[in-house]
């Protein structure tokens, strides 16, 4: 696999300008065109589009559903529905496992290789740690590999499309968040005790999951067989 792409928002930025005046088969390329693009891994401007969300009732259906799956589903979504989507390109393919990924790093930190080699559709280990640090290149996620225990530790990944629906339940999670951040702080006011801002921690510690720098090692992934943490 390849791994020499960067997340950019200088090729979607020029897919937004073209698609604007673009409507049917032409906007139907684009689209494809899109899924398939090195470094464009959120795509709700253009869903957001009048003349995009016009091809839900016309003759490219599959394709503005195709769109849909690829800003809030998963690869196997895509499998669910494989009969009535676009066939995918090696391309767009592994660019829905990174998102998958992401989707299952939402939910937790420590990922077991056999729940990703399901999700994923993969064959073997090698295939899957390649994508991986593919994924890692492109600045999508960030963390180690762990092969003693078999499984992804995430440190970081990017922020996948928000469904409409969902924005409801997100501003009460934070405003949950919110207060119990500030009830927290308040009781260490009264405690007298010192608060240690969360980057200095890190610095001293050098990292929850040991990353490398990016000129010590694969841009962030370490591949180890050492015993961790797991943090959910």
């Amino acid at each position: 696999m390849s791994a020499e792409v960067k997340v950019t928002g200088q090729n979607q930025e020029q897919f937004l300008l073209l698609a604007k005046s673009a409507k049917g088969a032409a906007l139907a390329t684009l689209i494809h065109q899109v899924l398939e693009a090195p470094g464009v891994y959120v795509f709700g401007e253009l869903l957001d589009m009048p003349n995009v969300r016009e091809l839900a009732e016309s003759d490219f259906a599959s394709t503005f559903r195709l769109l849909t799956v690829f800003a809030y589903g998963t690869y196997a979504d895509y499998l669910a529905e494989a009969r009535n989507l676009p066939p995918l390109t090696e391309a767009q393919k592994n660019k829905l496992r990174h998102l998958s990924v992401v989707t299952l790093a939402a939910k937790v930190k420590c990922i077991p290789y056999a729940v990703l080699l399901e999700a994923l559709a993969l064959r073997n280990v090698r295939q899957l740690e390649d994508l991986v640090i593919e994924a890692v290149y492109a600045d999508v996620l960030r963390g180690s590999l762990d092969q003693r225990n078999q499984r992804l530790e995430v440190d970081y990944s990017i922020g996948r499309d928000i469904q409409r629906q969902d924005l409801s339940a997100i501003a009460r999670t934070l405003q949950e968040w919110g207060v119990g951040w500030a009830a927290e702080m308040e009781s260490k006011r009264m405690k007298g005790n010192e608060l240690i801002p969360p980057k200095a921690s890190e610095e001293r510690s050098g990292g929850r999951l040991g990353r490398q720098e990016a000129g010590d090692g694969v841009l962030g992934v370490l591949i180890r067989g050492g015993k961790g943490e797991c943090y959910f």
